[in-house]
């Protein structure tokens, strides 16, 4: 079988990618350091421990398993960590890319998946937002993953290098069969923290800005399930290795949805109400976020299959399963 390193493949989206990857016919092995990543996650392929800044491990790691190509999801992704210790991210995000580029130039490796975002483009000025919007990012996060993207623009026009760049919008979800789901510490993202509130693990859920000119006054936000991002990156690992071209793609659904029915669609799950608390505007908060997917489409022959039910509930299934809170 064909191994595909799967860097940073014991997090979220990483785990469901490598199941995504098995089922395709391929050997994921994953590289993780497990600062945010779990073992219990690594459960289709060997789980090679180390960090992506070091590059005498990589290397040695990578000679073990001559991997035919890379996914790179590893990397600090906590928005509000990268404003309160900017270097960290750029250490990690763009020093530690270098490091896995060089070891894979070095083993003669070309091909690249990377996981990007949405926040490479700053605040919206059209929606939905295209490949082609200006990329703008307002916080250090979102440069720091600009500047991979970059790196790996002047890796392909200058030495041939191929990568298919994947910026995700708002991943939620979890495996429909309950094998893996979303787990991070702390815990930051809308959906495990509102099922948290819905189970009675935390005293509620802040909804921030309800005066926005949306539908029902909330942020709208394009929720993609995790398996069709994992599906996405199949494809675009096959379309390397078919030799395909690099290309940036969009990852969501093309499809808005406010907070508010994000809370209704989880409380309807649920089956009661759960505490809300209504709070101002966070700085930095677009009132709209949603994806203009046909890139994907085209390129990769990629559909969504999920909609926002089918999030709700495979991941109410994942949390109400696992018997943990989600941090703090």
């Amino acid at each position: 079988m064909t191994n595909i390193l799967v860097v940073g493949g014991a997090g979220y989206i990483g785990s469901h990618t490598c199941l995504n990857l098995a089922e395709r016919g391929f050997t994921p092995v994953v590289y993780d350091n497990l600062s945010n990543g779990h073992a219990e996650f690594v459960k289709w392929g060997p789980l090679e421990r180390g960090d992506i800044r070091d590059r005498e491990r990589l290397t040695a790691v990578i000679e073990a398993y001559r991997p035919a190509a890379i996914v790179h999801f590893a990397a600090l992704i906590e928005v509000g960590e990268s404003v309160k210790a900017p270097a960290a991210f750029y250490e990690n995000n763009v020093a530690g890319t270098l490091s896995l580029l060089l070891a894979a130039q070095q083993a003669r490796i070309d091909k690249l998946v990377f996981s990007s975002t949405c926040a490479t483009y700053g605040l919206p000025v059209d929606v939905p937002m295209k490949e082609t919007h200006p990329q703008n990012p307002i916080n250090p996060y979102g440069r720091s993953k600009l500047i991979v993207e970059q790196m790996l623009a002047d890796l392909d026009r200058y030495q041939g290098f191929r990568s298919v760049i994947l910026r995700y919008f708002n991943a939620a979800g979890a495996d429909p069969e309950g094998r893996i789901g979303e787990r991070h510490s702390p815990e930051t993202h809308a959906v495990p923290l509102a099922i948290d509130a819905a189970l009675g693990r935390r005293a509620g859920f802040n909804i921030f800005g309800t005066d926005y000119d949306t539908r029902d006054g909330t942020c709208v936000r394009d929720f993609i399930h995790v398996a069709d991002l994992a599906d996405a990156h199949g494809r675009a690992v096959e379309y390397l290795l078919g030799g395909g071209e690099s290309v940036a793609l969009n990852l969501g659904t093309g499809t808005g949805t406010t907070v508010q029915e994000l809370l209704t669609a989880i409380a309807r799950e649920a089956g009661k109400p759960f505490p809300i608390q209504r709070e101002g505007r966070r700085e930095g908060d677009a009132p709209v976020l949603v994806a203009d997917n046909a890139k994907a489409r085209a390129v990769l022959g990629w559909n969504p299959k999920h909609d926002l039910e089918s999030i709700v509930r495979s991941a109410w299934r994942w949390h109400a399963s696992t018997g943990l809170a989600a941090a703090e």
